[in-house]
């Protein structure tokens, strides 16, 4: 062997041999042994070292990167039925390359705001979903006394919506006001998490919105306008001010605008502690594709322009965001295809299947942006902000040996066969890719190939955030 840790012991359950390794800082050619779910070593395995594996993978021509760290996407249990559960959304999330996770507190029935909540939905997610998980909780109206027992319990961070989140359901998942957010970020910041914010200030949208409705103007472009940038810009403003007042840790959610993005930076650059992540929806879709595409492409924040999109690039180019996650929001497809127009459909991408890809095609193959960044922003940046360090988030010696191994010179299209969401729409399919993942690992466990689809059962582990961990985040 050569340099790497001091193998002590002489069978390993897996080795990876003749990949390309994708570091934080550099991309090499080397060799992985895994053992009891853990990377024991890097380096280069010789013949005559006596090293035996029960299973032996051959990454020659393939890079291996750390599997994606997803810290937001929706897989709406308990409760909700027909909905995207944990066993079809994990696996759509493990064909993907993702290894990791977070669930967040709507759209399932009840939703992630209390104890009981989350006790709930980790029962539904026991021996149901194929890679690990945390989740979050919910900030709501009438909760405020459950924050500190969820942040006890392990919650991952909170979300809270700053627009109406549109679900009709009582029951459901409600949208704060300016006394609950302001409160809510007091008690939070004594906790120690992070406040996740969907930015989009209620009063512009619904004013917009109405006046939309009323006036039938009901198309795709007119629902872009209903929710245009000085709304996030707004909101994004709103929560900054409220945060400085609070001490509160902040995370901003799928922002769609090189303008909110620059705001953020300069509260970042002033000392307040916070984070932002866009969504593959933003970087590799436009306004123009929701006309095209129609519903299975709305979300909210709307798709932009193709030159606020380039924006975005340059803002990641630069290292102005955090991270990339899915948003995956997906729905029965009823709610897309029997929709009597674009306000009336559900505002939620299924996107979960392919962040992984797309970033690779958009960002490495299109725009020549290096491995390294893209493994900050899909996998150690989530782990770094959400208290997953050193367990996830990247190839290190002693970390869970989670996984994908890709082939960044061969691609494939899109089809709705391929999809493992339960209902299965999506804006990407018929997308040609340059790219594809071959195989994902979780915890040292094959979960996914390209020949076999999903392979064994689903072993996913929750993982469980204490208030000393989130304590101990530093801002980046």
């Amino acid at each position: 062997m050569t340099d790497g840790s001091v193998l002590d012991m002489k069978r390993l359950d897996t080795i990876i041999v003749g990949g390309t390794v994708v570091f934080l800082e550099t991309i090499q050619r080397c060799d992985i042994g895994i053992r009891q779910g853990k990377i024991v070593y890097i380096g280069a395995f010789d013949s005559d070292d006596g090293v035996q594996a029960e299973q032996i993978i051959d990454a020659t021509g393939l890079h291996v990167m750390a599997g994606m760290i997803d810290a937001h996407v929706h897989l709406n249990e308990p409760g909700l039925g027909d909905w995207e559960g944990f066993v079809t959304g994990s696996s759509a999330l493990a064909a993907g390359g993702c290894t990791t996770f977070l669930d967040m507190p709507l759209n399932g029935i009840p939703p992630t705001v209390t104890v009981d909540a989350l006790q709930q939905k980790v029962s539904a997610a026991a021996n149901a979903t194929y890679i690990d998980y945390a989740c979050w909780g919910g900030l709501v109206p009438g909760k405020l006394e459950h924050l500190e027992p969820l942040a006890e319990a392990g919650v991952c961070g909170f979300k809270a919506f700053m627009s109406a989140p549109g679900d009709p359901d009582e029951e459901a998942f409600r949208n704060v006001d300016d006394e609950t957010l302001l409160e809510g970020m007091r008690r939070i910041a004594r906790t120690g998490q992070v406040l996740a914010l969907h930015a989009e200030y209620e009063p512009i949208v619904s004013q917009l919105t109405m006046a939309c409705l009323a006036e039938q103007r009901l198309s795709p472009a007119d629902y872009t306008a209903s929710r245009p940038i000085a709304a996030e810009v707004a909101a994004v403003q709103q929560a900054l001010g409220f945060a400085q007042e609070t001490g509160c840790r902040l995370h901003f959610v799928h922002i769609s605008s090189a303008e909110a993005v620059h705001m953020i930076q300069q509260a970042r650059a002033e000392g307040m502690d916070v984070t932002l992540e866009t969504c593959p929806h933003y970087l590799a879709l436009t306004d123009h594709d929701l006309e095209q595409i129609g519903a299975a492409a709305k979300c909210a924040p709307p798709l932009r322009s193709a030159a606020q999109q380039e924006q975005l690039w340059q803002c990641i180019a630069s290292g102005e965001i955090d991270m990339i996650t899915s948003d995956h929001s997906p729905c029965p497809s009823a709610l897309k295809t029997e929709a009597s127009n674009i306000f009336d459909a559900w505002g939620g991408i299924s996107g979960a299947q392919h962040s992984l890809e797309l970033m690779l095609e958009e960002g490495h193959l299109r725009r020549d942006l290096p491995l390294t960044l893209l493994t900050r922003l899909l996998s150690w940046e989530p782990a770094r902000r959400f208290g997953l360090l050193p367990q996830k988030g990247e190839i290190r010696i002693g970390a869970d040996a989670d996984l994908v191994l890709v082939d960044v010179q061969n691609g494939y299209r899109i089809e709705q066969e391929q999809l493992y969401y339960r209902h299965k729409h999506s804006p990407y399919i018929g997308r040609e890719l340059h790219c594809r993942v071959e195989q994902t690992i979780s915890r040292g466990r094959v979960v996914y190939t390209r020949e076999l689809g999903i392979v064994g059962e689903p072993m996913g582990q929750r993982i469980g955030i204490t208030k000393e961990q989130a304590a101990e985040i530093a801002p980046r």
